[in-house]
């Protein structure tokens, strides 16, 4: 009975083994591997794109007033400092005044003789007036004292227009703020000489409103075309990373700054610092929105500056030429028919376009169902660092592009 059932159980397992390998060989095979994808690629997708233009600029106040002095001389009285804040005609500080009061007392002693010696020759003038009537001095001689009186009174004139700028000088050598602000650099200490022979030092400057700001901008000739008036931008300080502050653009000069061949030109933007967190000098990051639209095609900007290497170009111009010979003799001749009877050039298609036009297109690699890159012509719109939208060619939303190459994987040993 035990062999019986060791016969059954051997000629079982031989039926399981026969039927197995039938199954095997009838069940058909299934479709090739897909080979895993030697890129990264992003998504095509549809969403909304800002094109705005960037720059670095520095933050000033809206009026900045420089206070100098017109005279030379020591400082004996100092009255404001750093960060004060002043009014108009207030005084700041206050030179040595010696010798502007002696150059005064000089002044007026030279105007003191020069009135003398008019009043005497103005007596001489009138006393040959009466000898002359009665003949007893010559009419050149009363011309002559007429002459002497004229250089008199015109040497009046002259000793108090000397008067007059002693004076002006001792009034200048009082220093006054010109506007209300805020002192936000001093050049002169108690006791320093201050010396305006050849130019105006320099000794405050004055912010007129520290809650209006601007900020000085250089931006590129290549971005300039698309800026305006009134448009919003924000911006970043290293002194507040974490905060983004709001600006409008107020003015473009058209006066250009060249620097190693690099045009730029100065954009100003006003800024509201009513809490004073912004300080004269700070560097600010700004980002100019100069465009904006929705609901678009877009992809990863890094997709355009991506280039397969010059062997993998190569390989897909050998396939693009297989695939060319495979076709049938008459599909090919039409076409070679066809390419002949076209005018030279038609074939090129950016040789009929517009410097614009060709500007604006690019080559990009999409992905196929076996992970290989295949070149796609498109033409683009707004572009930023992150998105570049897409006006026309071959692309869908849902496609994967090439935004770069993985590196090789090290071989296991």
């Amino acid at each position: 009975m035990k062999l019986f059932t060791k016969k059954r159980l051997a000629i079982a397992a031989g039926v399981i083994a026969v039927a197995g390998g039938a199954a095997a060989w009838l069940v058909p095979k299934g479709e090739p591997k897909v080979p895993p994808s030697k890129y990264r690629t992003a998504p095509v997708d549809v969403g909304t794109i800002n094109q705005t233009v960037t720059a670095t600029g520095t933050i000033n106040p809206v009026a900045l007033v420089n206070v100098g002095s017109q005279v030379s001389g020591t400082v004996v009285e100092l009255n404001a400092d750093f960060n004060d804040r002043v009014s108009k005609g207030q005084v700041l500080l206050k030179l040595d005044p010696t010798i502007f009061n002696a150059q005064i007392r000089q002044a007026e002693a030279s105007r003191a003789s020069a009135v003398a010696n008019l009043k005497l020759a103005e007596a001489n003038y009138q006393r040959n007036q009466q000898l002359v009537t009665q003949s007893f001095v010559s009419s050149v001689a009363l011309d002559q004292s007429r002459r002497e009186m004229d250089v008199a009174r015109a040497n009046v004139q002259l000793a108090q227009a000397q008067l007059d700028r002693a004076r002006a000088d001792l009034n200048n050598s009082v220093i006054r703020s010109p506007i209300d602000g805020v002192i936000i650099k001093r050049t002169i200490d108690l006791s320093q000489t201050v010396a305006a022979s050849f130019n105006t030092p320099n000794l405050f400057q004055i912010a007129r409103d520290l809650t209006k700001m601007q900020i000085d901008t250089s931006v590129s000739e290549a971005d300039v075309g698309a800026l305006k008036d009134g448009l919003p931008a924000r911006f970043v300080v290293d002194a507040y990373p974490d905060r983004e502050f709001h600006a409008t653009m107020r003015q473009f000069r058209l006066a250009a700054n060249v620097v190693q061949n690099v045009v730029t030109y100065n954009v100003v933007l006003d800024v509201d610092n009513k809490d004073e967190m912004l300080k004269p000098g700070m560097t600010a990051q700004v980002r100019l929105v100069v465009d904006n639209r929705s609901n678009v095609l877009r992809i990863p900007t890094t997709a355009l500056r991506f280039q397969l290497p010059e062997e993998e170009q190569e390989k897909l111009r050998a396939q693009a030429k297989e695939q060319e010979k495979t076709r049938s003799g008459k599909d090919a001749k039409s076409t070679q028919v066809a390419y002949k009877a076209a005018p030279p050039g038609q074939d090129d298609d950016l040789a009929f376009r517009t410097a614009n036009e060709t500007a604006r297109i690019y080559k990009v690699y999409r992905l196929d169902a076996r992970n290989q890159p295949q070149p796609v012509d498109i033409k683009v719109g707004l572009s930023n660092f992150r998105y570049t939208e897409v006006l026309s060619g071959g692309l869908k939303a849902g496609d994967q592009v090439v935004t770069r190459a993985l590196g090789q994987a090290k071989e296991d040993f």
